[in-house]
């Protein structure tokens, strides 16, 4: 059996407060130590933390044991892609510097193992959500981010860290599966496959619901859930991809 390529997405680290979040961070650098032995290369498809933004000499504390073992994987010799998803999109340079980490800012097409692969954290994409697409696009100008960056980092990670908390309180419920007509990622990967249709998988974070669904005969879905419920990741070897579940029940 040849190497595996591993896919996780969600974790917000960071809430819903130190103790479970450090508890969370834990668990996914287990899950690191287990699947670095068969790995080529780890997707960390977005909202790997709940808030990040990078000033130039300042970026946020805590995180050190997830960032020391993404360091430690880099150096030897696993490749690790990071997509930024809705909650870090700030990060700019500092984990490609320090860590030797590849930054996605938007959906990629990609082969592997002779498979095409169309990856991306999901977010702003499909119909609806419209007042969400206005505001990433605040978020994403670079004008709008250097004003941020002239707040001093106690108010500016504060405020952003209160309004976090105050959204969730405390961890979020389990999603439910909607139905296939309400499924919007599933939508627009059917949109997308008219155009690419030589695609083999989808794979998207973002919806923290763990899904397995046909895009059509050829295509499939998959959505890698999140890790406060469900603790589930996507791993690609030999040309098949499968969705499982660590140290949590399926």
């Amino acid at each position: 059996m040849g190497k595996a390529i591993y896919f996780a997405s969600d974790f917000h680290l960071g809430i819903p407060d130190y103790a479970r979040s450090l508890e969370r961070e834990r668990k996914v650098i287990r899950w690191l130590d287990q699947v670095k032995h068969d790995a080529s290369q780890i997707y960390l498809m977005g909202d790997v933390f709940d808030f990040w933004f990078e000033y130039k000499y300042t970026v946020p504390k805590y995180y050190v044991r997830l960032l020391g073992k993404l360091a430690e994987l880099v150096d030897s010799g696993i490749r690790i892609d990071f997509f930024t998803g809705n909650h870090d999109m700030w990060a700019f340079d500092y984990l490609t510097t320090e860590i030797g980490i590849h930054i996605h800012r938007s959906p990629i097409i990609i082969e592997h193992q002779g498979k095409k692969l169309f990856l991306g954290h999901g977010d702003g994409l499909g119909p609806g959500d419209y007042g969400y697409k206005f505001i990433k696009k605040i978020f994403a100008n670079p004008f709008c981010q250097w004003l941020f960056a002239r707040l001093h980092p106690n108010f500016a990670f504060g405020m952003a860290n209160y309004w976090s908390r105050k959204s969730r309180k405390g961890n979020p419920e389990k999603e439910e599966f909607i139905g296939e007509s309400n499924e919007w990622l599933l939508t627009y990967c059917r949109e997308v496959i008219v155009k690419e249709p030589d695609i083999d998988l989808f794979i998207f974070g973002h919806r923290h619901l763990p899904l397995e669904l046909k895009v059509n005969e050829r295509s499939t879905y998959y959505n890698l859930g999140d890790w406060f419920n469900w603790c589930s990741y996507l791993r690609f070897a030999d040309g098949e991809a499968q969705l499982l579940y660590f140290e949590a029940n399926q």
